[in-house]
């Protein structure tokens, strides 16, 4: 099989090739393309690919190509973790963010709805890149805002992307492991959209352990989610939130957090990051063990803003195993090209599972997977809690979509707006010229 990963220049690609180099059944990932329009970026990876198929007699073939359509011919799966803008226009969203006093984070607020407005069209054009030039392929988006990436992506590849993000796996988990179950074989209750779901049960042998874990103050609070939101607030939902809603459960105390770091979460990766691409830049730079320091560095910081603002301090080892969203990758494409039956939590279009949303509205949810795509499985309605927020945002992301074809500015006024962490227009006018001033590929919006 051929795959193509575009934004192969992303410094997070070597892990979706360590995932494929373990693979060694027939029917395997045998070439890989990485797509990036950064040329230098392309190099450092591919170095770092080399290294880590060094001693590996099958290991895939690596190309590199600056051409989007040369990069789609021929392929089976095509991977999309592209940042339109880099991480200076993630850090550029989370600064005029936050000069409003409102969350500038790429996914949640004000910044994701920034980020989703600069990459919306470009994911489109991929999209329809894809269906003239690899109809057969099938899409996997980790490109953020996943959920709402995926939305505009399957409103012309249809059933053929699926979103993926490993922080529902990682919760999943850690619950788990907390509970002494083998999380390969729990059943994870999961529902929401893309980061803003609920681990609502976790079933081992047919029975549910949850309940054990909110009656256990100790456990309670021994794990990551644990100690975000705290033991008492976990009762009150009887359920375990997904990490990033931390923004919304404690958004006062999140942007404080924001606003007194010395950075913020997208400066400091573009530091980190800029100084691993200098680096790799040099002859001689041993490109596996730098790009190893850089990623443990990174994990290691993640969502720290978050745990300073709860007031719970640095990631226990344990918790710096994410949910390993290359894994998720690699799990899907052997289920769809072997028909290898599995069960994933992903990003796919509604249907029926979620009654107060429309067919085509797209969820994070278990699905089955096989030869014929994702599936979603019947869940069990959302608390009104939940019906509020879900509902609420998924308005935003709608709006966010109209405003992508129409290249109305009222329209992306109206998404800022509508946003539960913004909830106000006048903020929400600000937003949207401070934004269009910062980038560029926002000039689309007419006035």
């Amino acid at each position: 099989m051929e795959l193509t990963i575009l934004g192969g220049g992303g410094f997070r690609v070597p892990l979706v090739y360590g995932a494929l180099l373990g693979d060694h059944a027939e029917g395997r990932v045998t070439r890989v393309t990485l797509h990036d329009l950064d040329e230098g970026r392309l190099s450092a990876v591919a170095r770092v690919l080399a290294d880590q198929a060094e001693g590996v007699p099958d290991a895939p073939a690596v190309t590199v190509t600056t051409d989007l359509d040369e990069a789609l011919r021929g392929a089976d799966f095509v991977f999309s973790a592209i940042r339109v803008g880099g991480l200076e226009g993630r850090a550029a969203d989370e600064r005029i963010a936050l000069a409003e006093g409102v969350l500038g984070q790429e996914t949640v607020g004000a910044g994701g709805i920034a980020y989703g407005l600069r990459t919306v069209p470009v994911a489109t054009h991929i999209a329809r890149r894809v269906a003239e030039l690899a109809p057969d392929a099938w899409v996997i988006n980790f490109t953020n805002p996943a959920g709402l990436v995926t939305e505009a992506m399957s409103r012309v590849l249809g059933d053929r992307v699926v979103g993926i993000c490993d922080s529902p796996v990682g919760l999943g988990r850690r619950v788990a492991r907390i509970l002494g179950a083998d999380p390969d074989e729990a059943w994870i209750d999961y529902v929401g959209l893309n980061h803003l779901g609920w681990l609502r049960g976790l079933r081992v042998g047919g029975r549910d352990e949850l309940p054990r874990l909110l009656a256990d103050e100790e456990a309670l609070g021994s794990f990551e989610e644990g100690r975000l939101f705290g033991p008492e607030w976990l009762r009150s939902l009887g359920a375990v939130p997904n990490e990033y809603l931390h923004y919304y459960y404690f958004n006062r105390e999140a942007v404080h957090a924001y606003r007194t770091a010395e950075r913020t979460r997208g400066a400091y990766l573009r530091d980190q990051q800029g100084a691993f691409y200098e680096e790799m830049g040099r002859p001689g730079t041993p490109a596996l063990a730098a790009w190893q320091r850089t990623l443990a560095d990174r994990e290691a910081t993640y969502m720290a803003a978050n745990r300073e603002a709860a007031g719970v301090g640095e990631r226990d080892e344990e918790d710096l195993e994410s949910g390993g969203y290359e894994k998720v990758a690699l799990a899907l494409m052997r289920a769809v090209a072997r028909d290898e039956r599995t069960t994933l939590i992903l990003n796919v279009r509604n249907g029926t599972t979620l009654s107060v949303l429309d067919a085509d509205a797209v969820i994070e949810v278990p699905c089955l997977v096989d030869a014929n795509g994702a599936r979603p499985v019947a869940v069990a309605p959302l608390p009104y809690h939940a019906v509020g927020l879900v509902t609420a945002v998924k308005a935003v992301e709608r709006e966010v979509l109209a405003a992508a074809e129409g290249g109305s500015r009222e329209t992306a006024v109206k998404a800022f707006a509508l946003h539960p962490l913004v909830d106000s227009v006048a903020v929400a006018r600000r937003l949207v010229e401070g934004y269009t001033a910062a980038h560029p590929g926002l000039a689309y919006l007419r006035r």
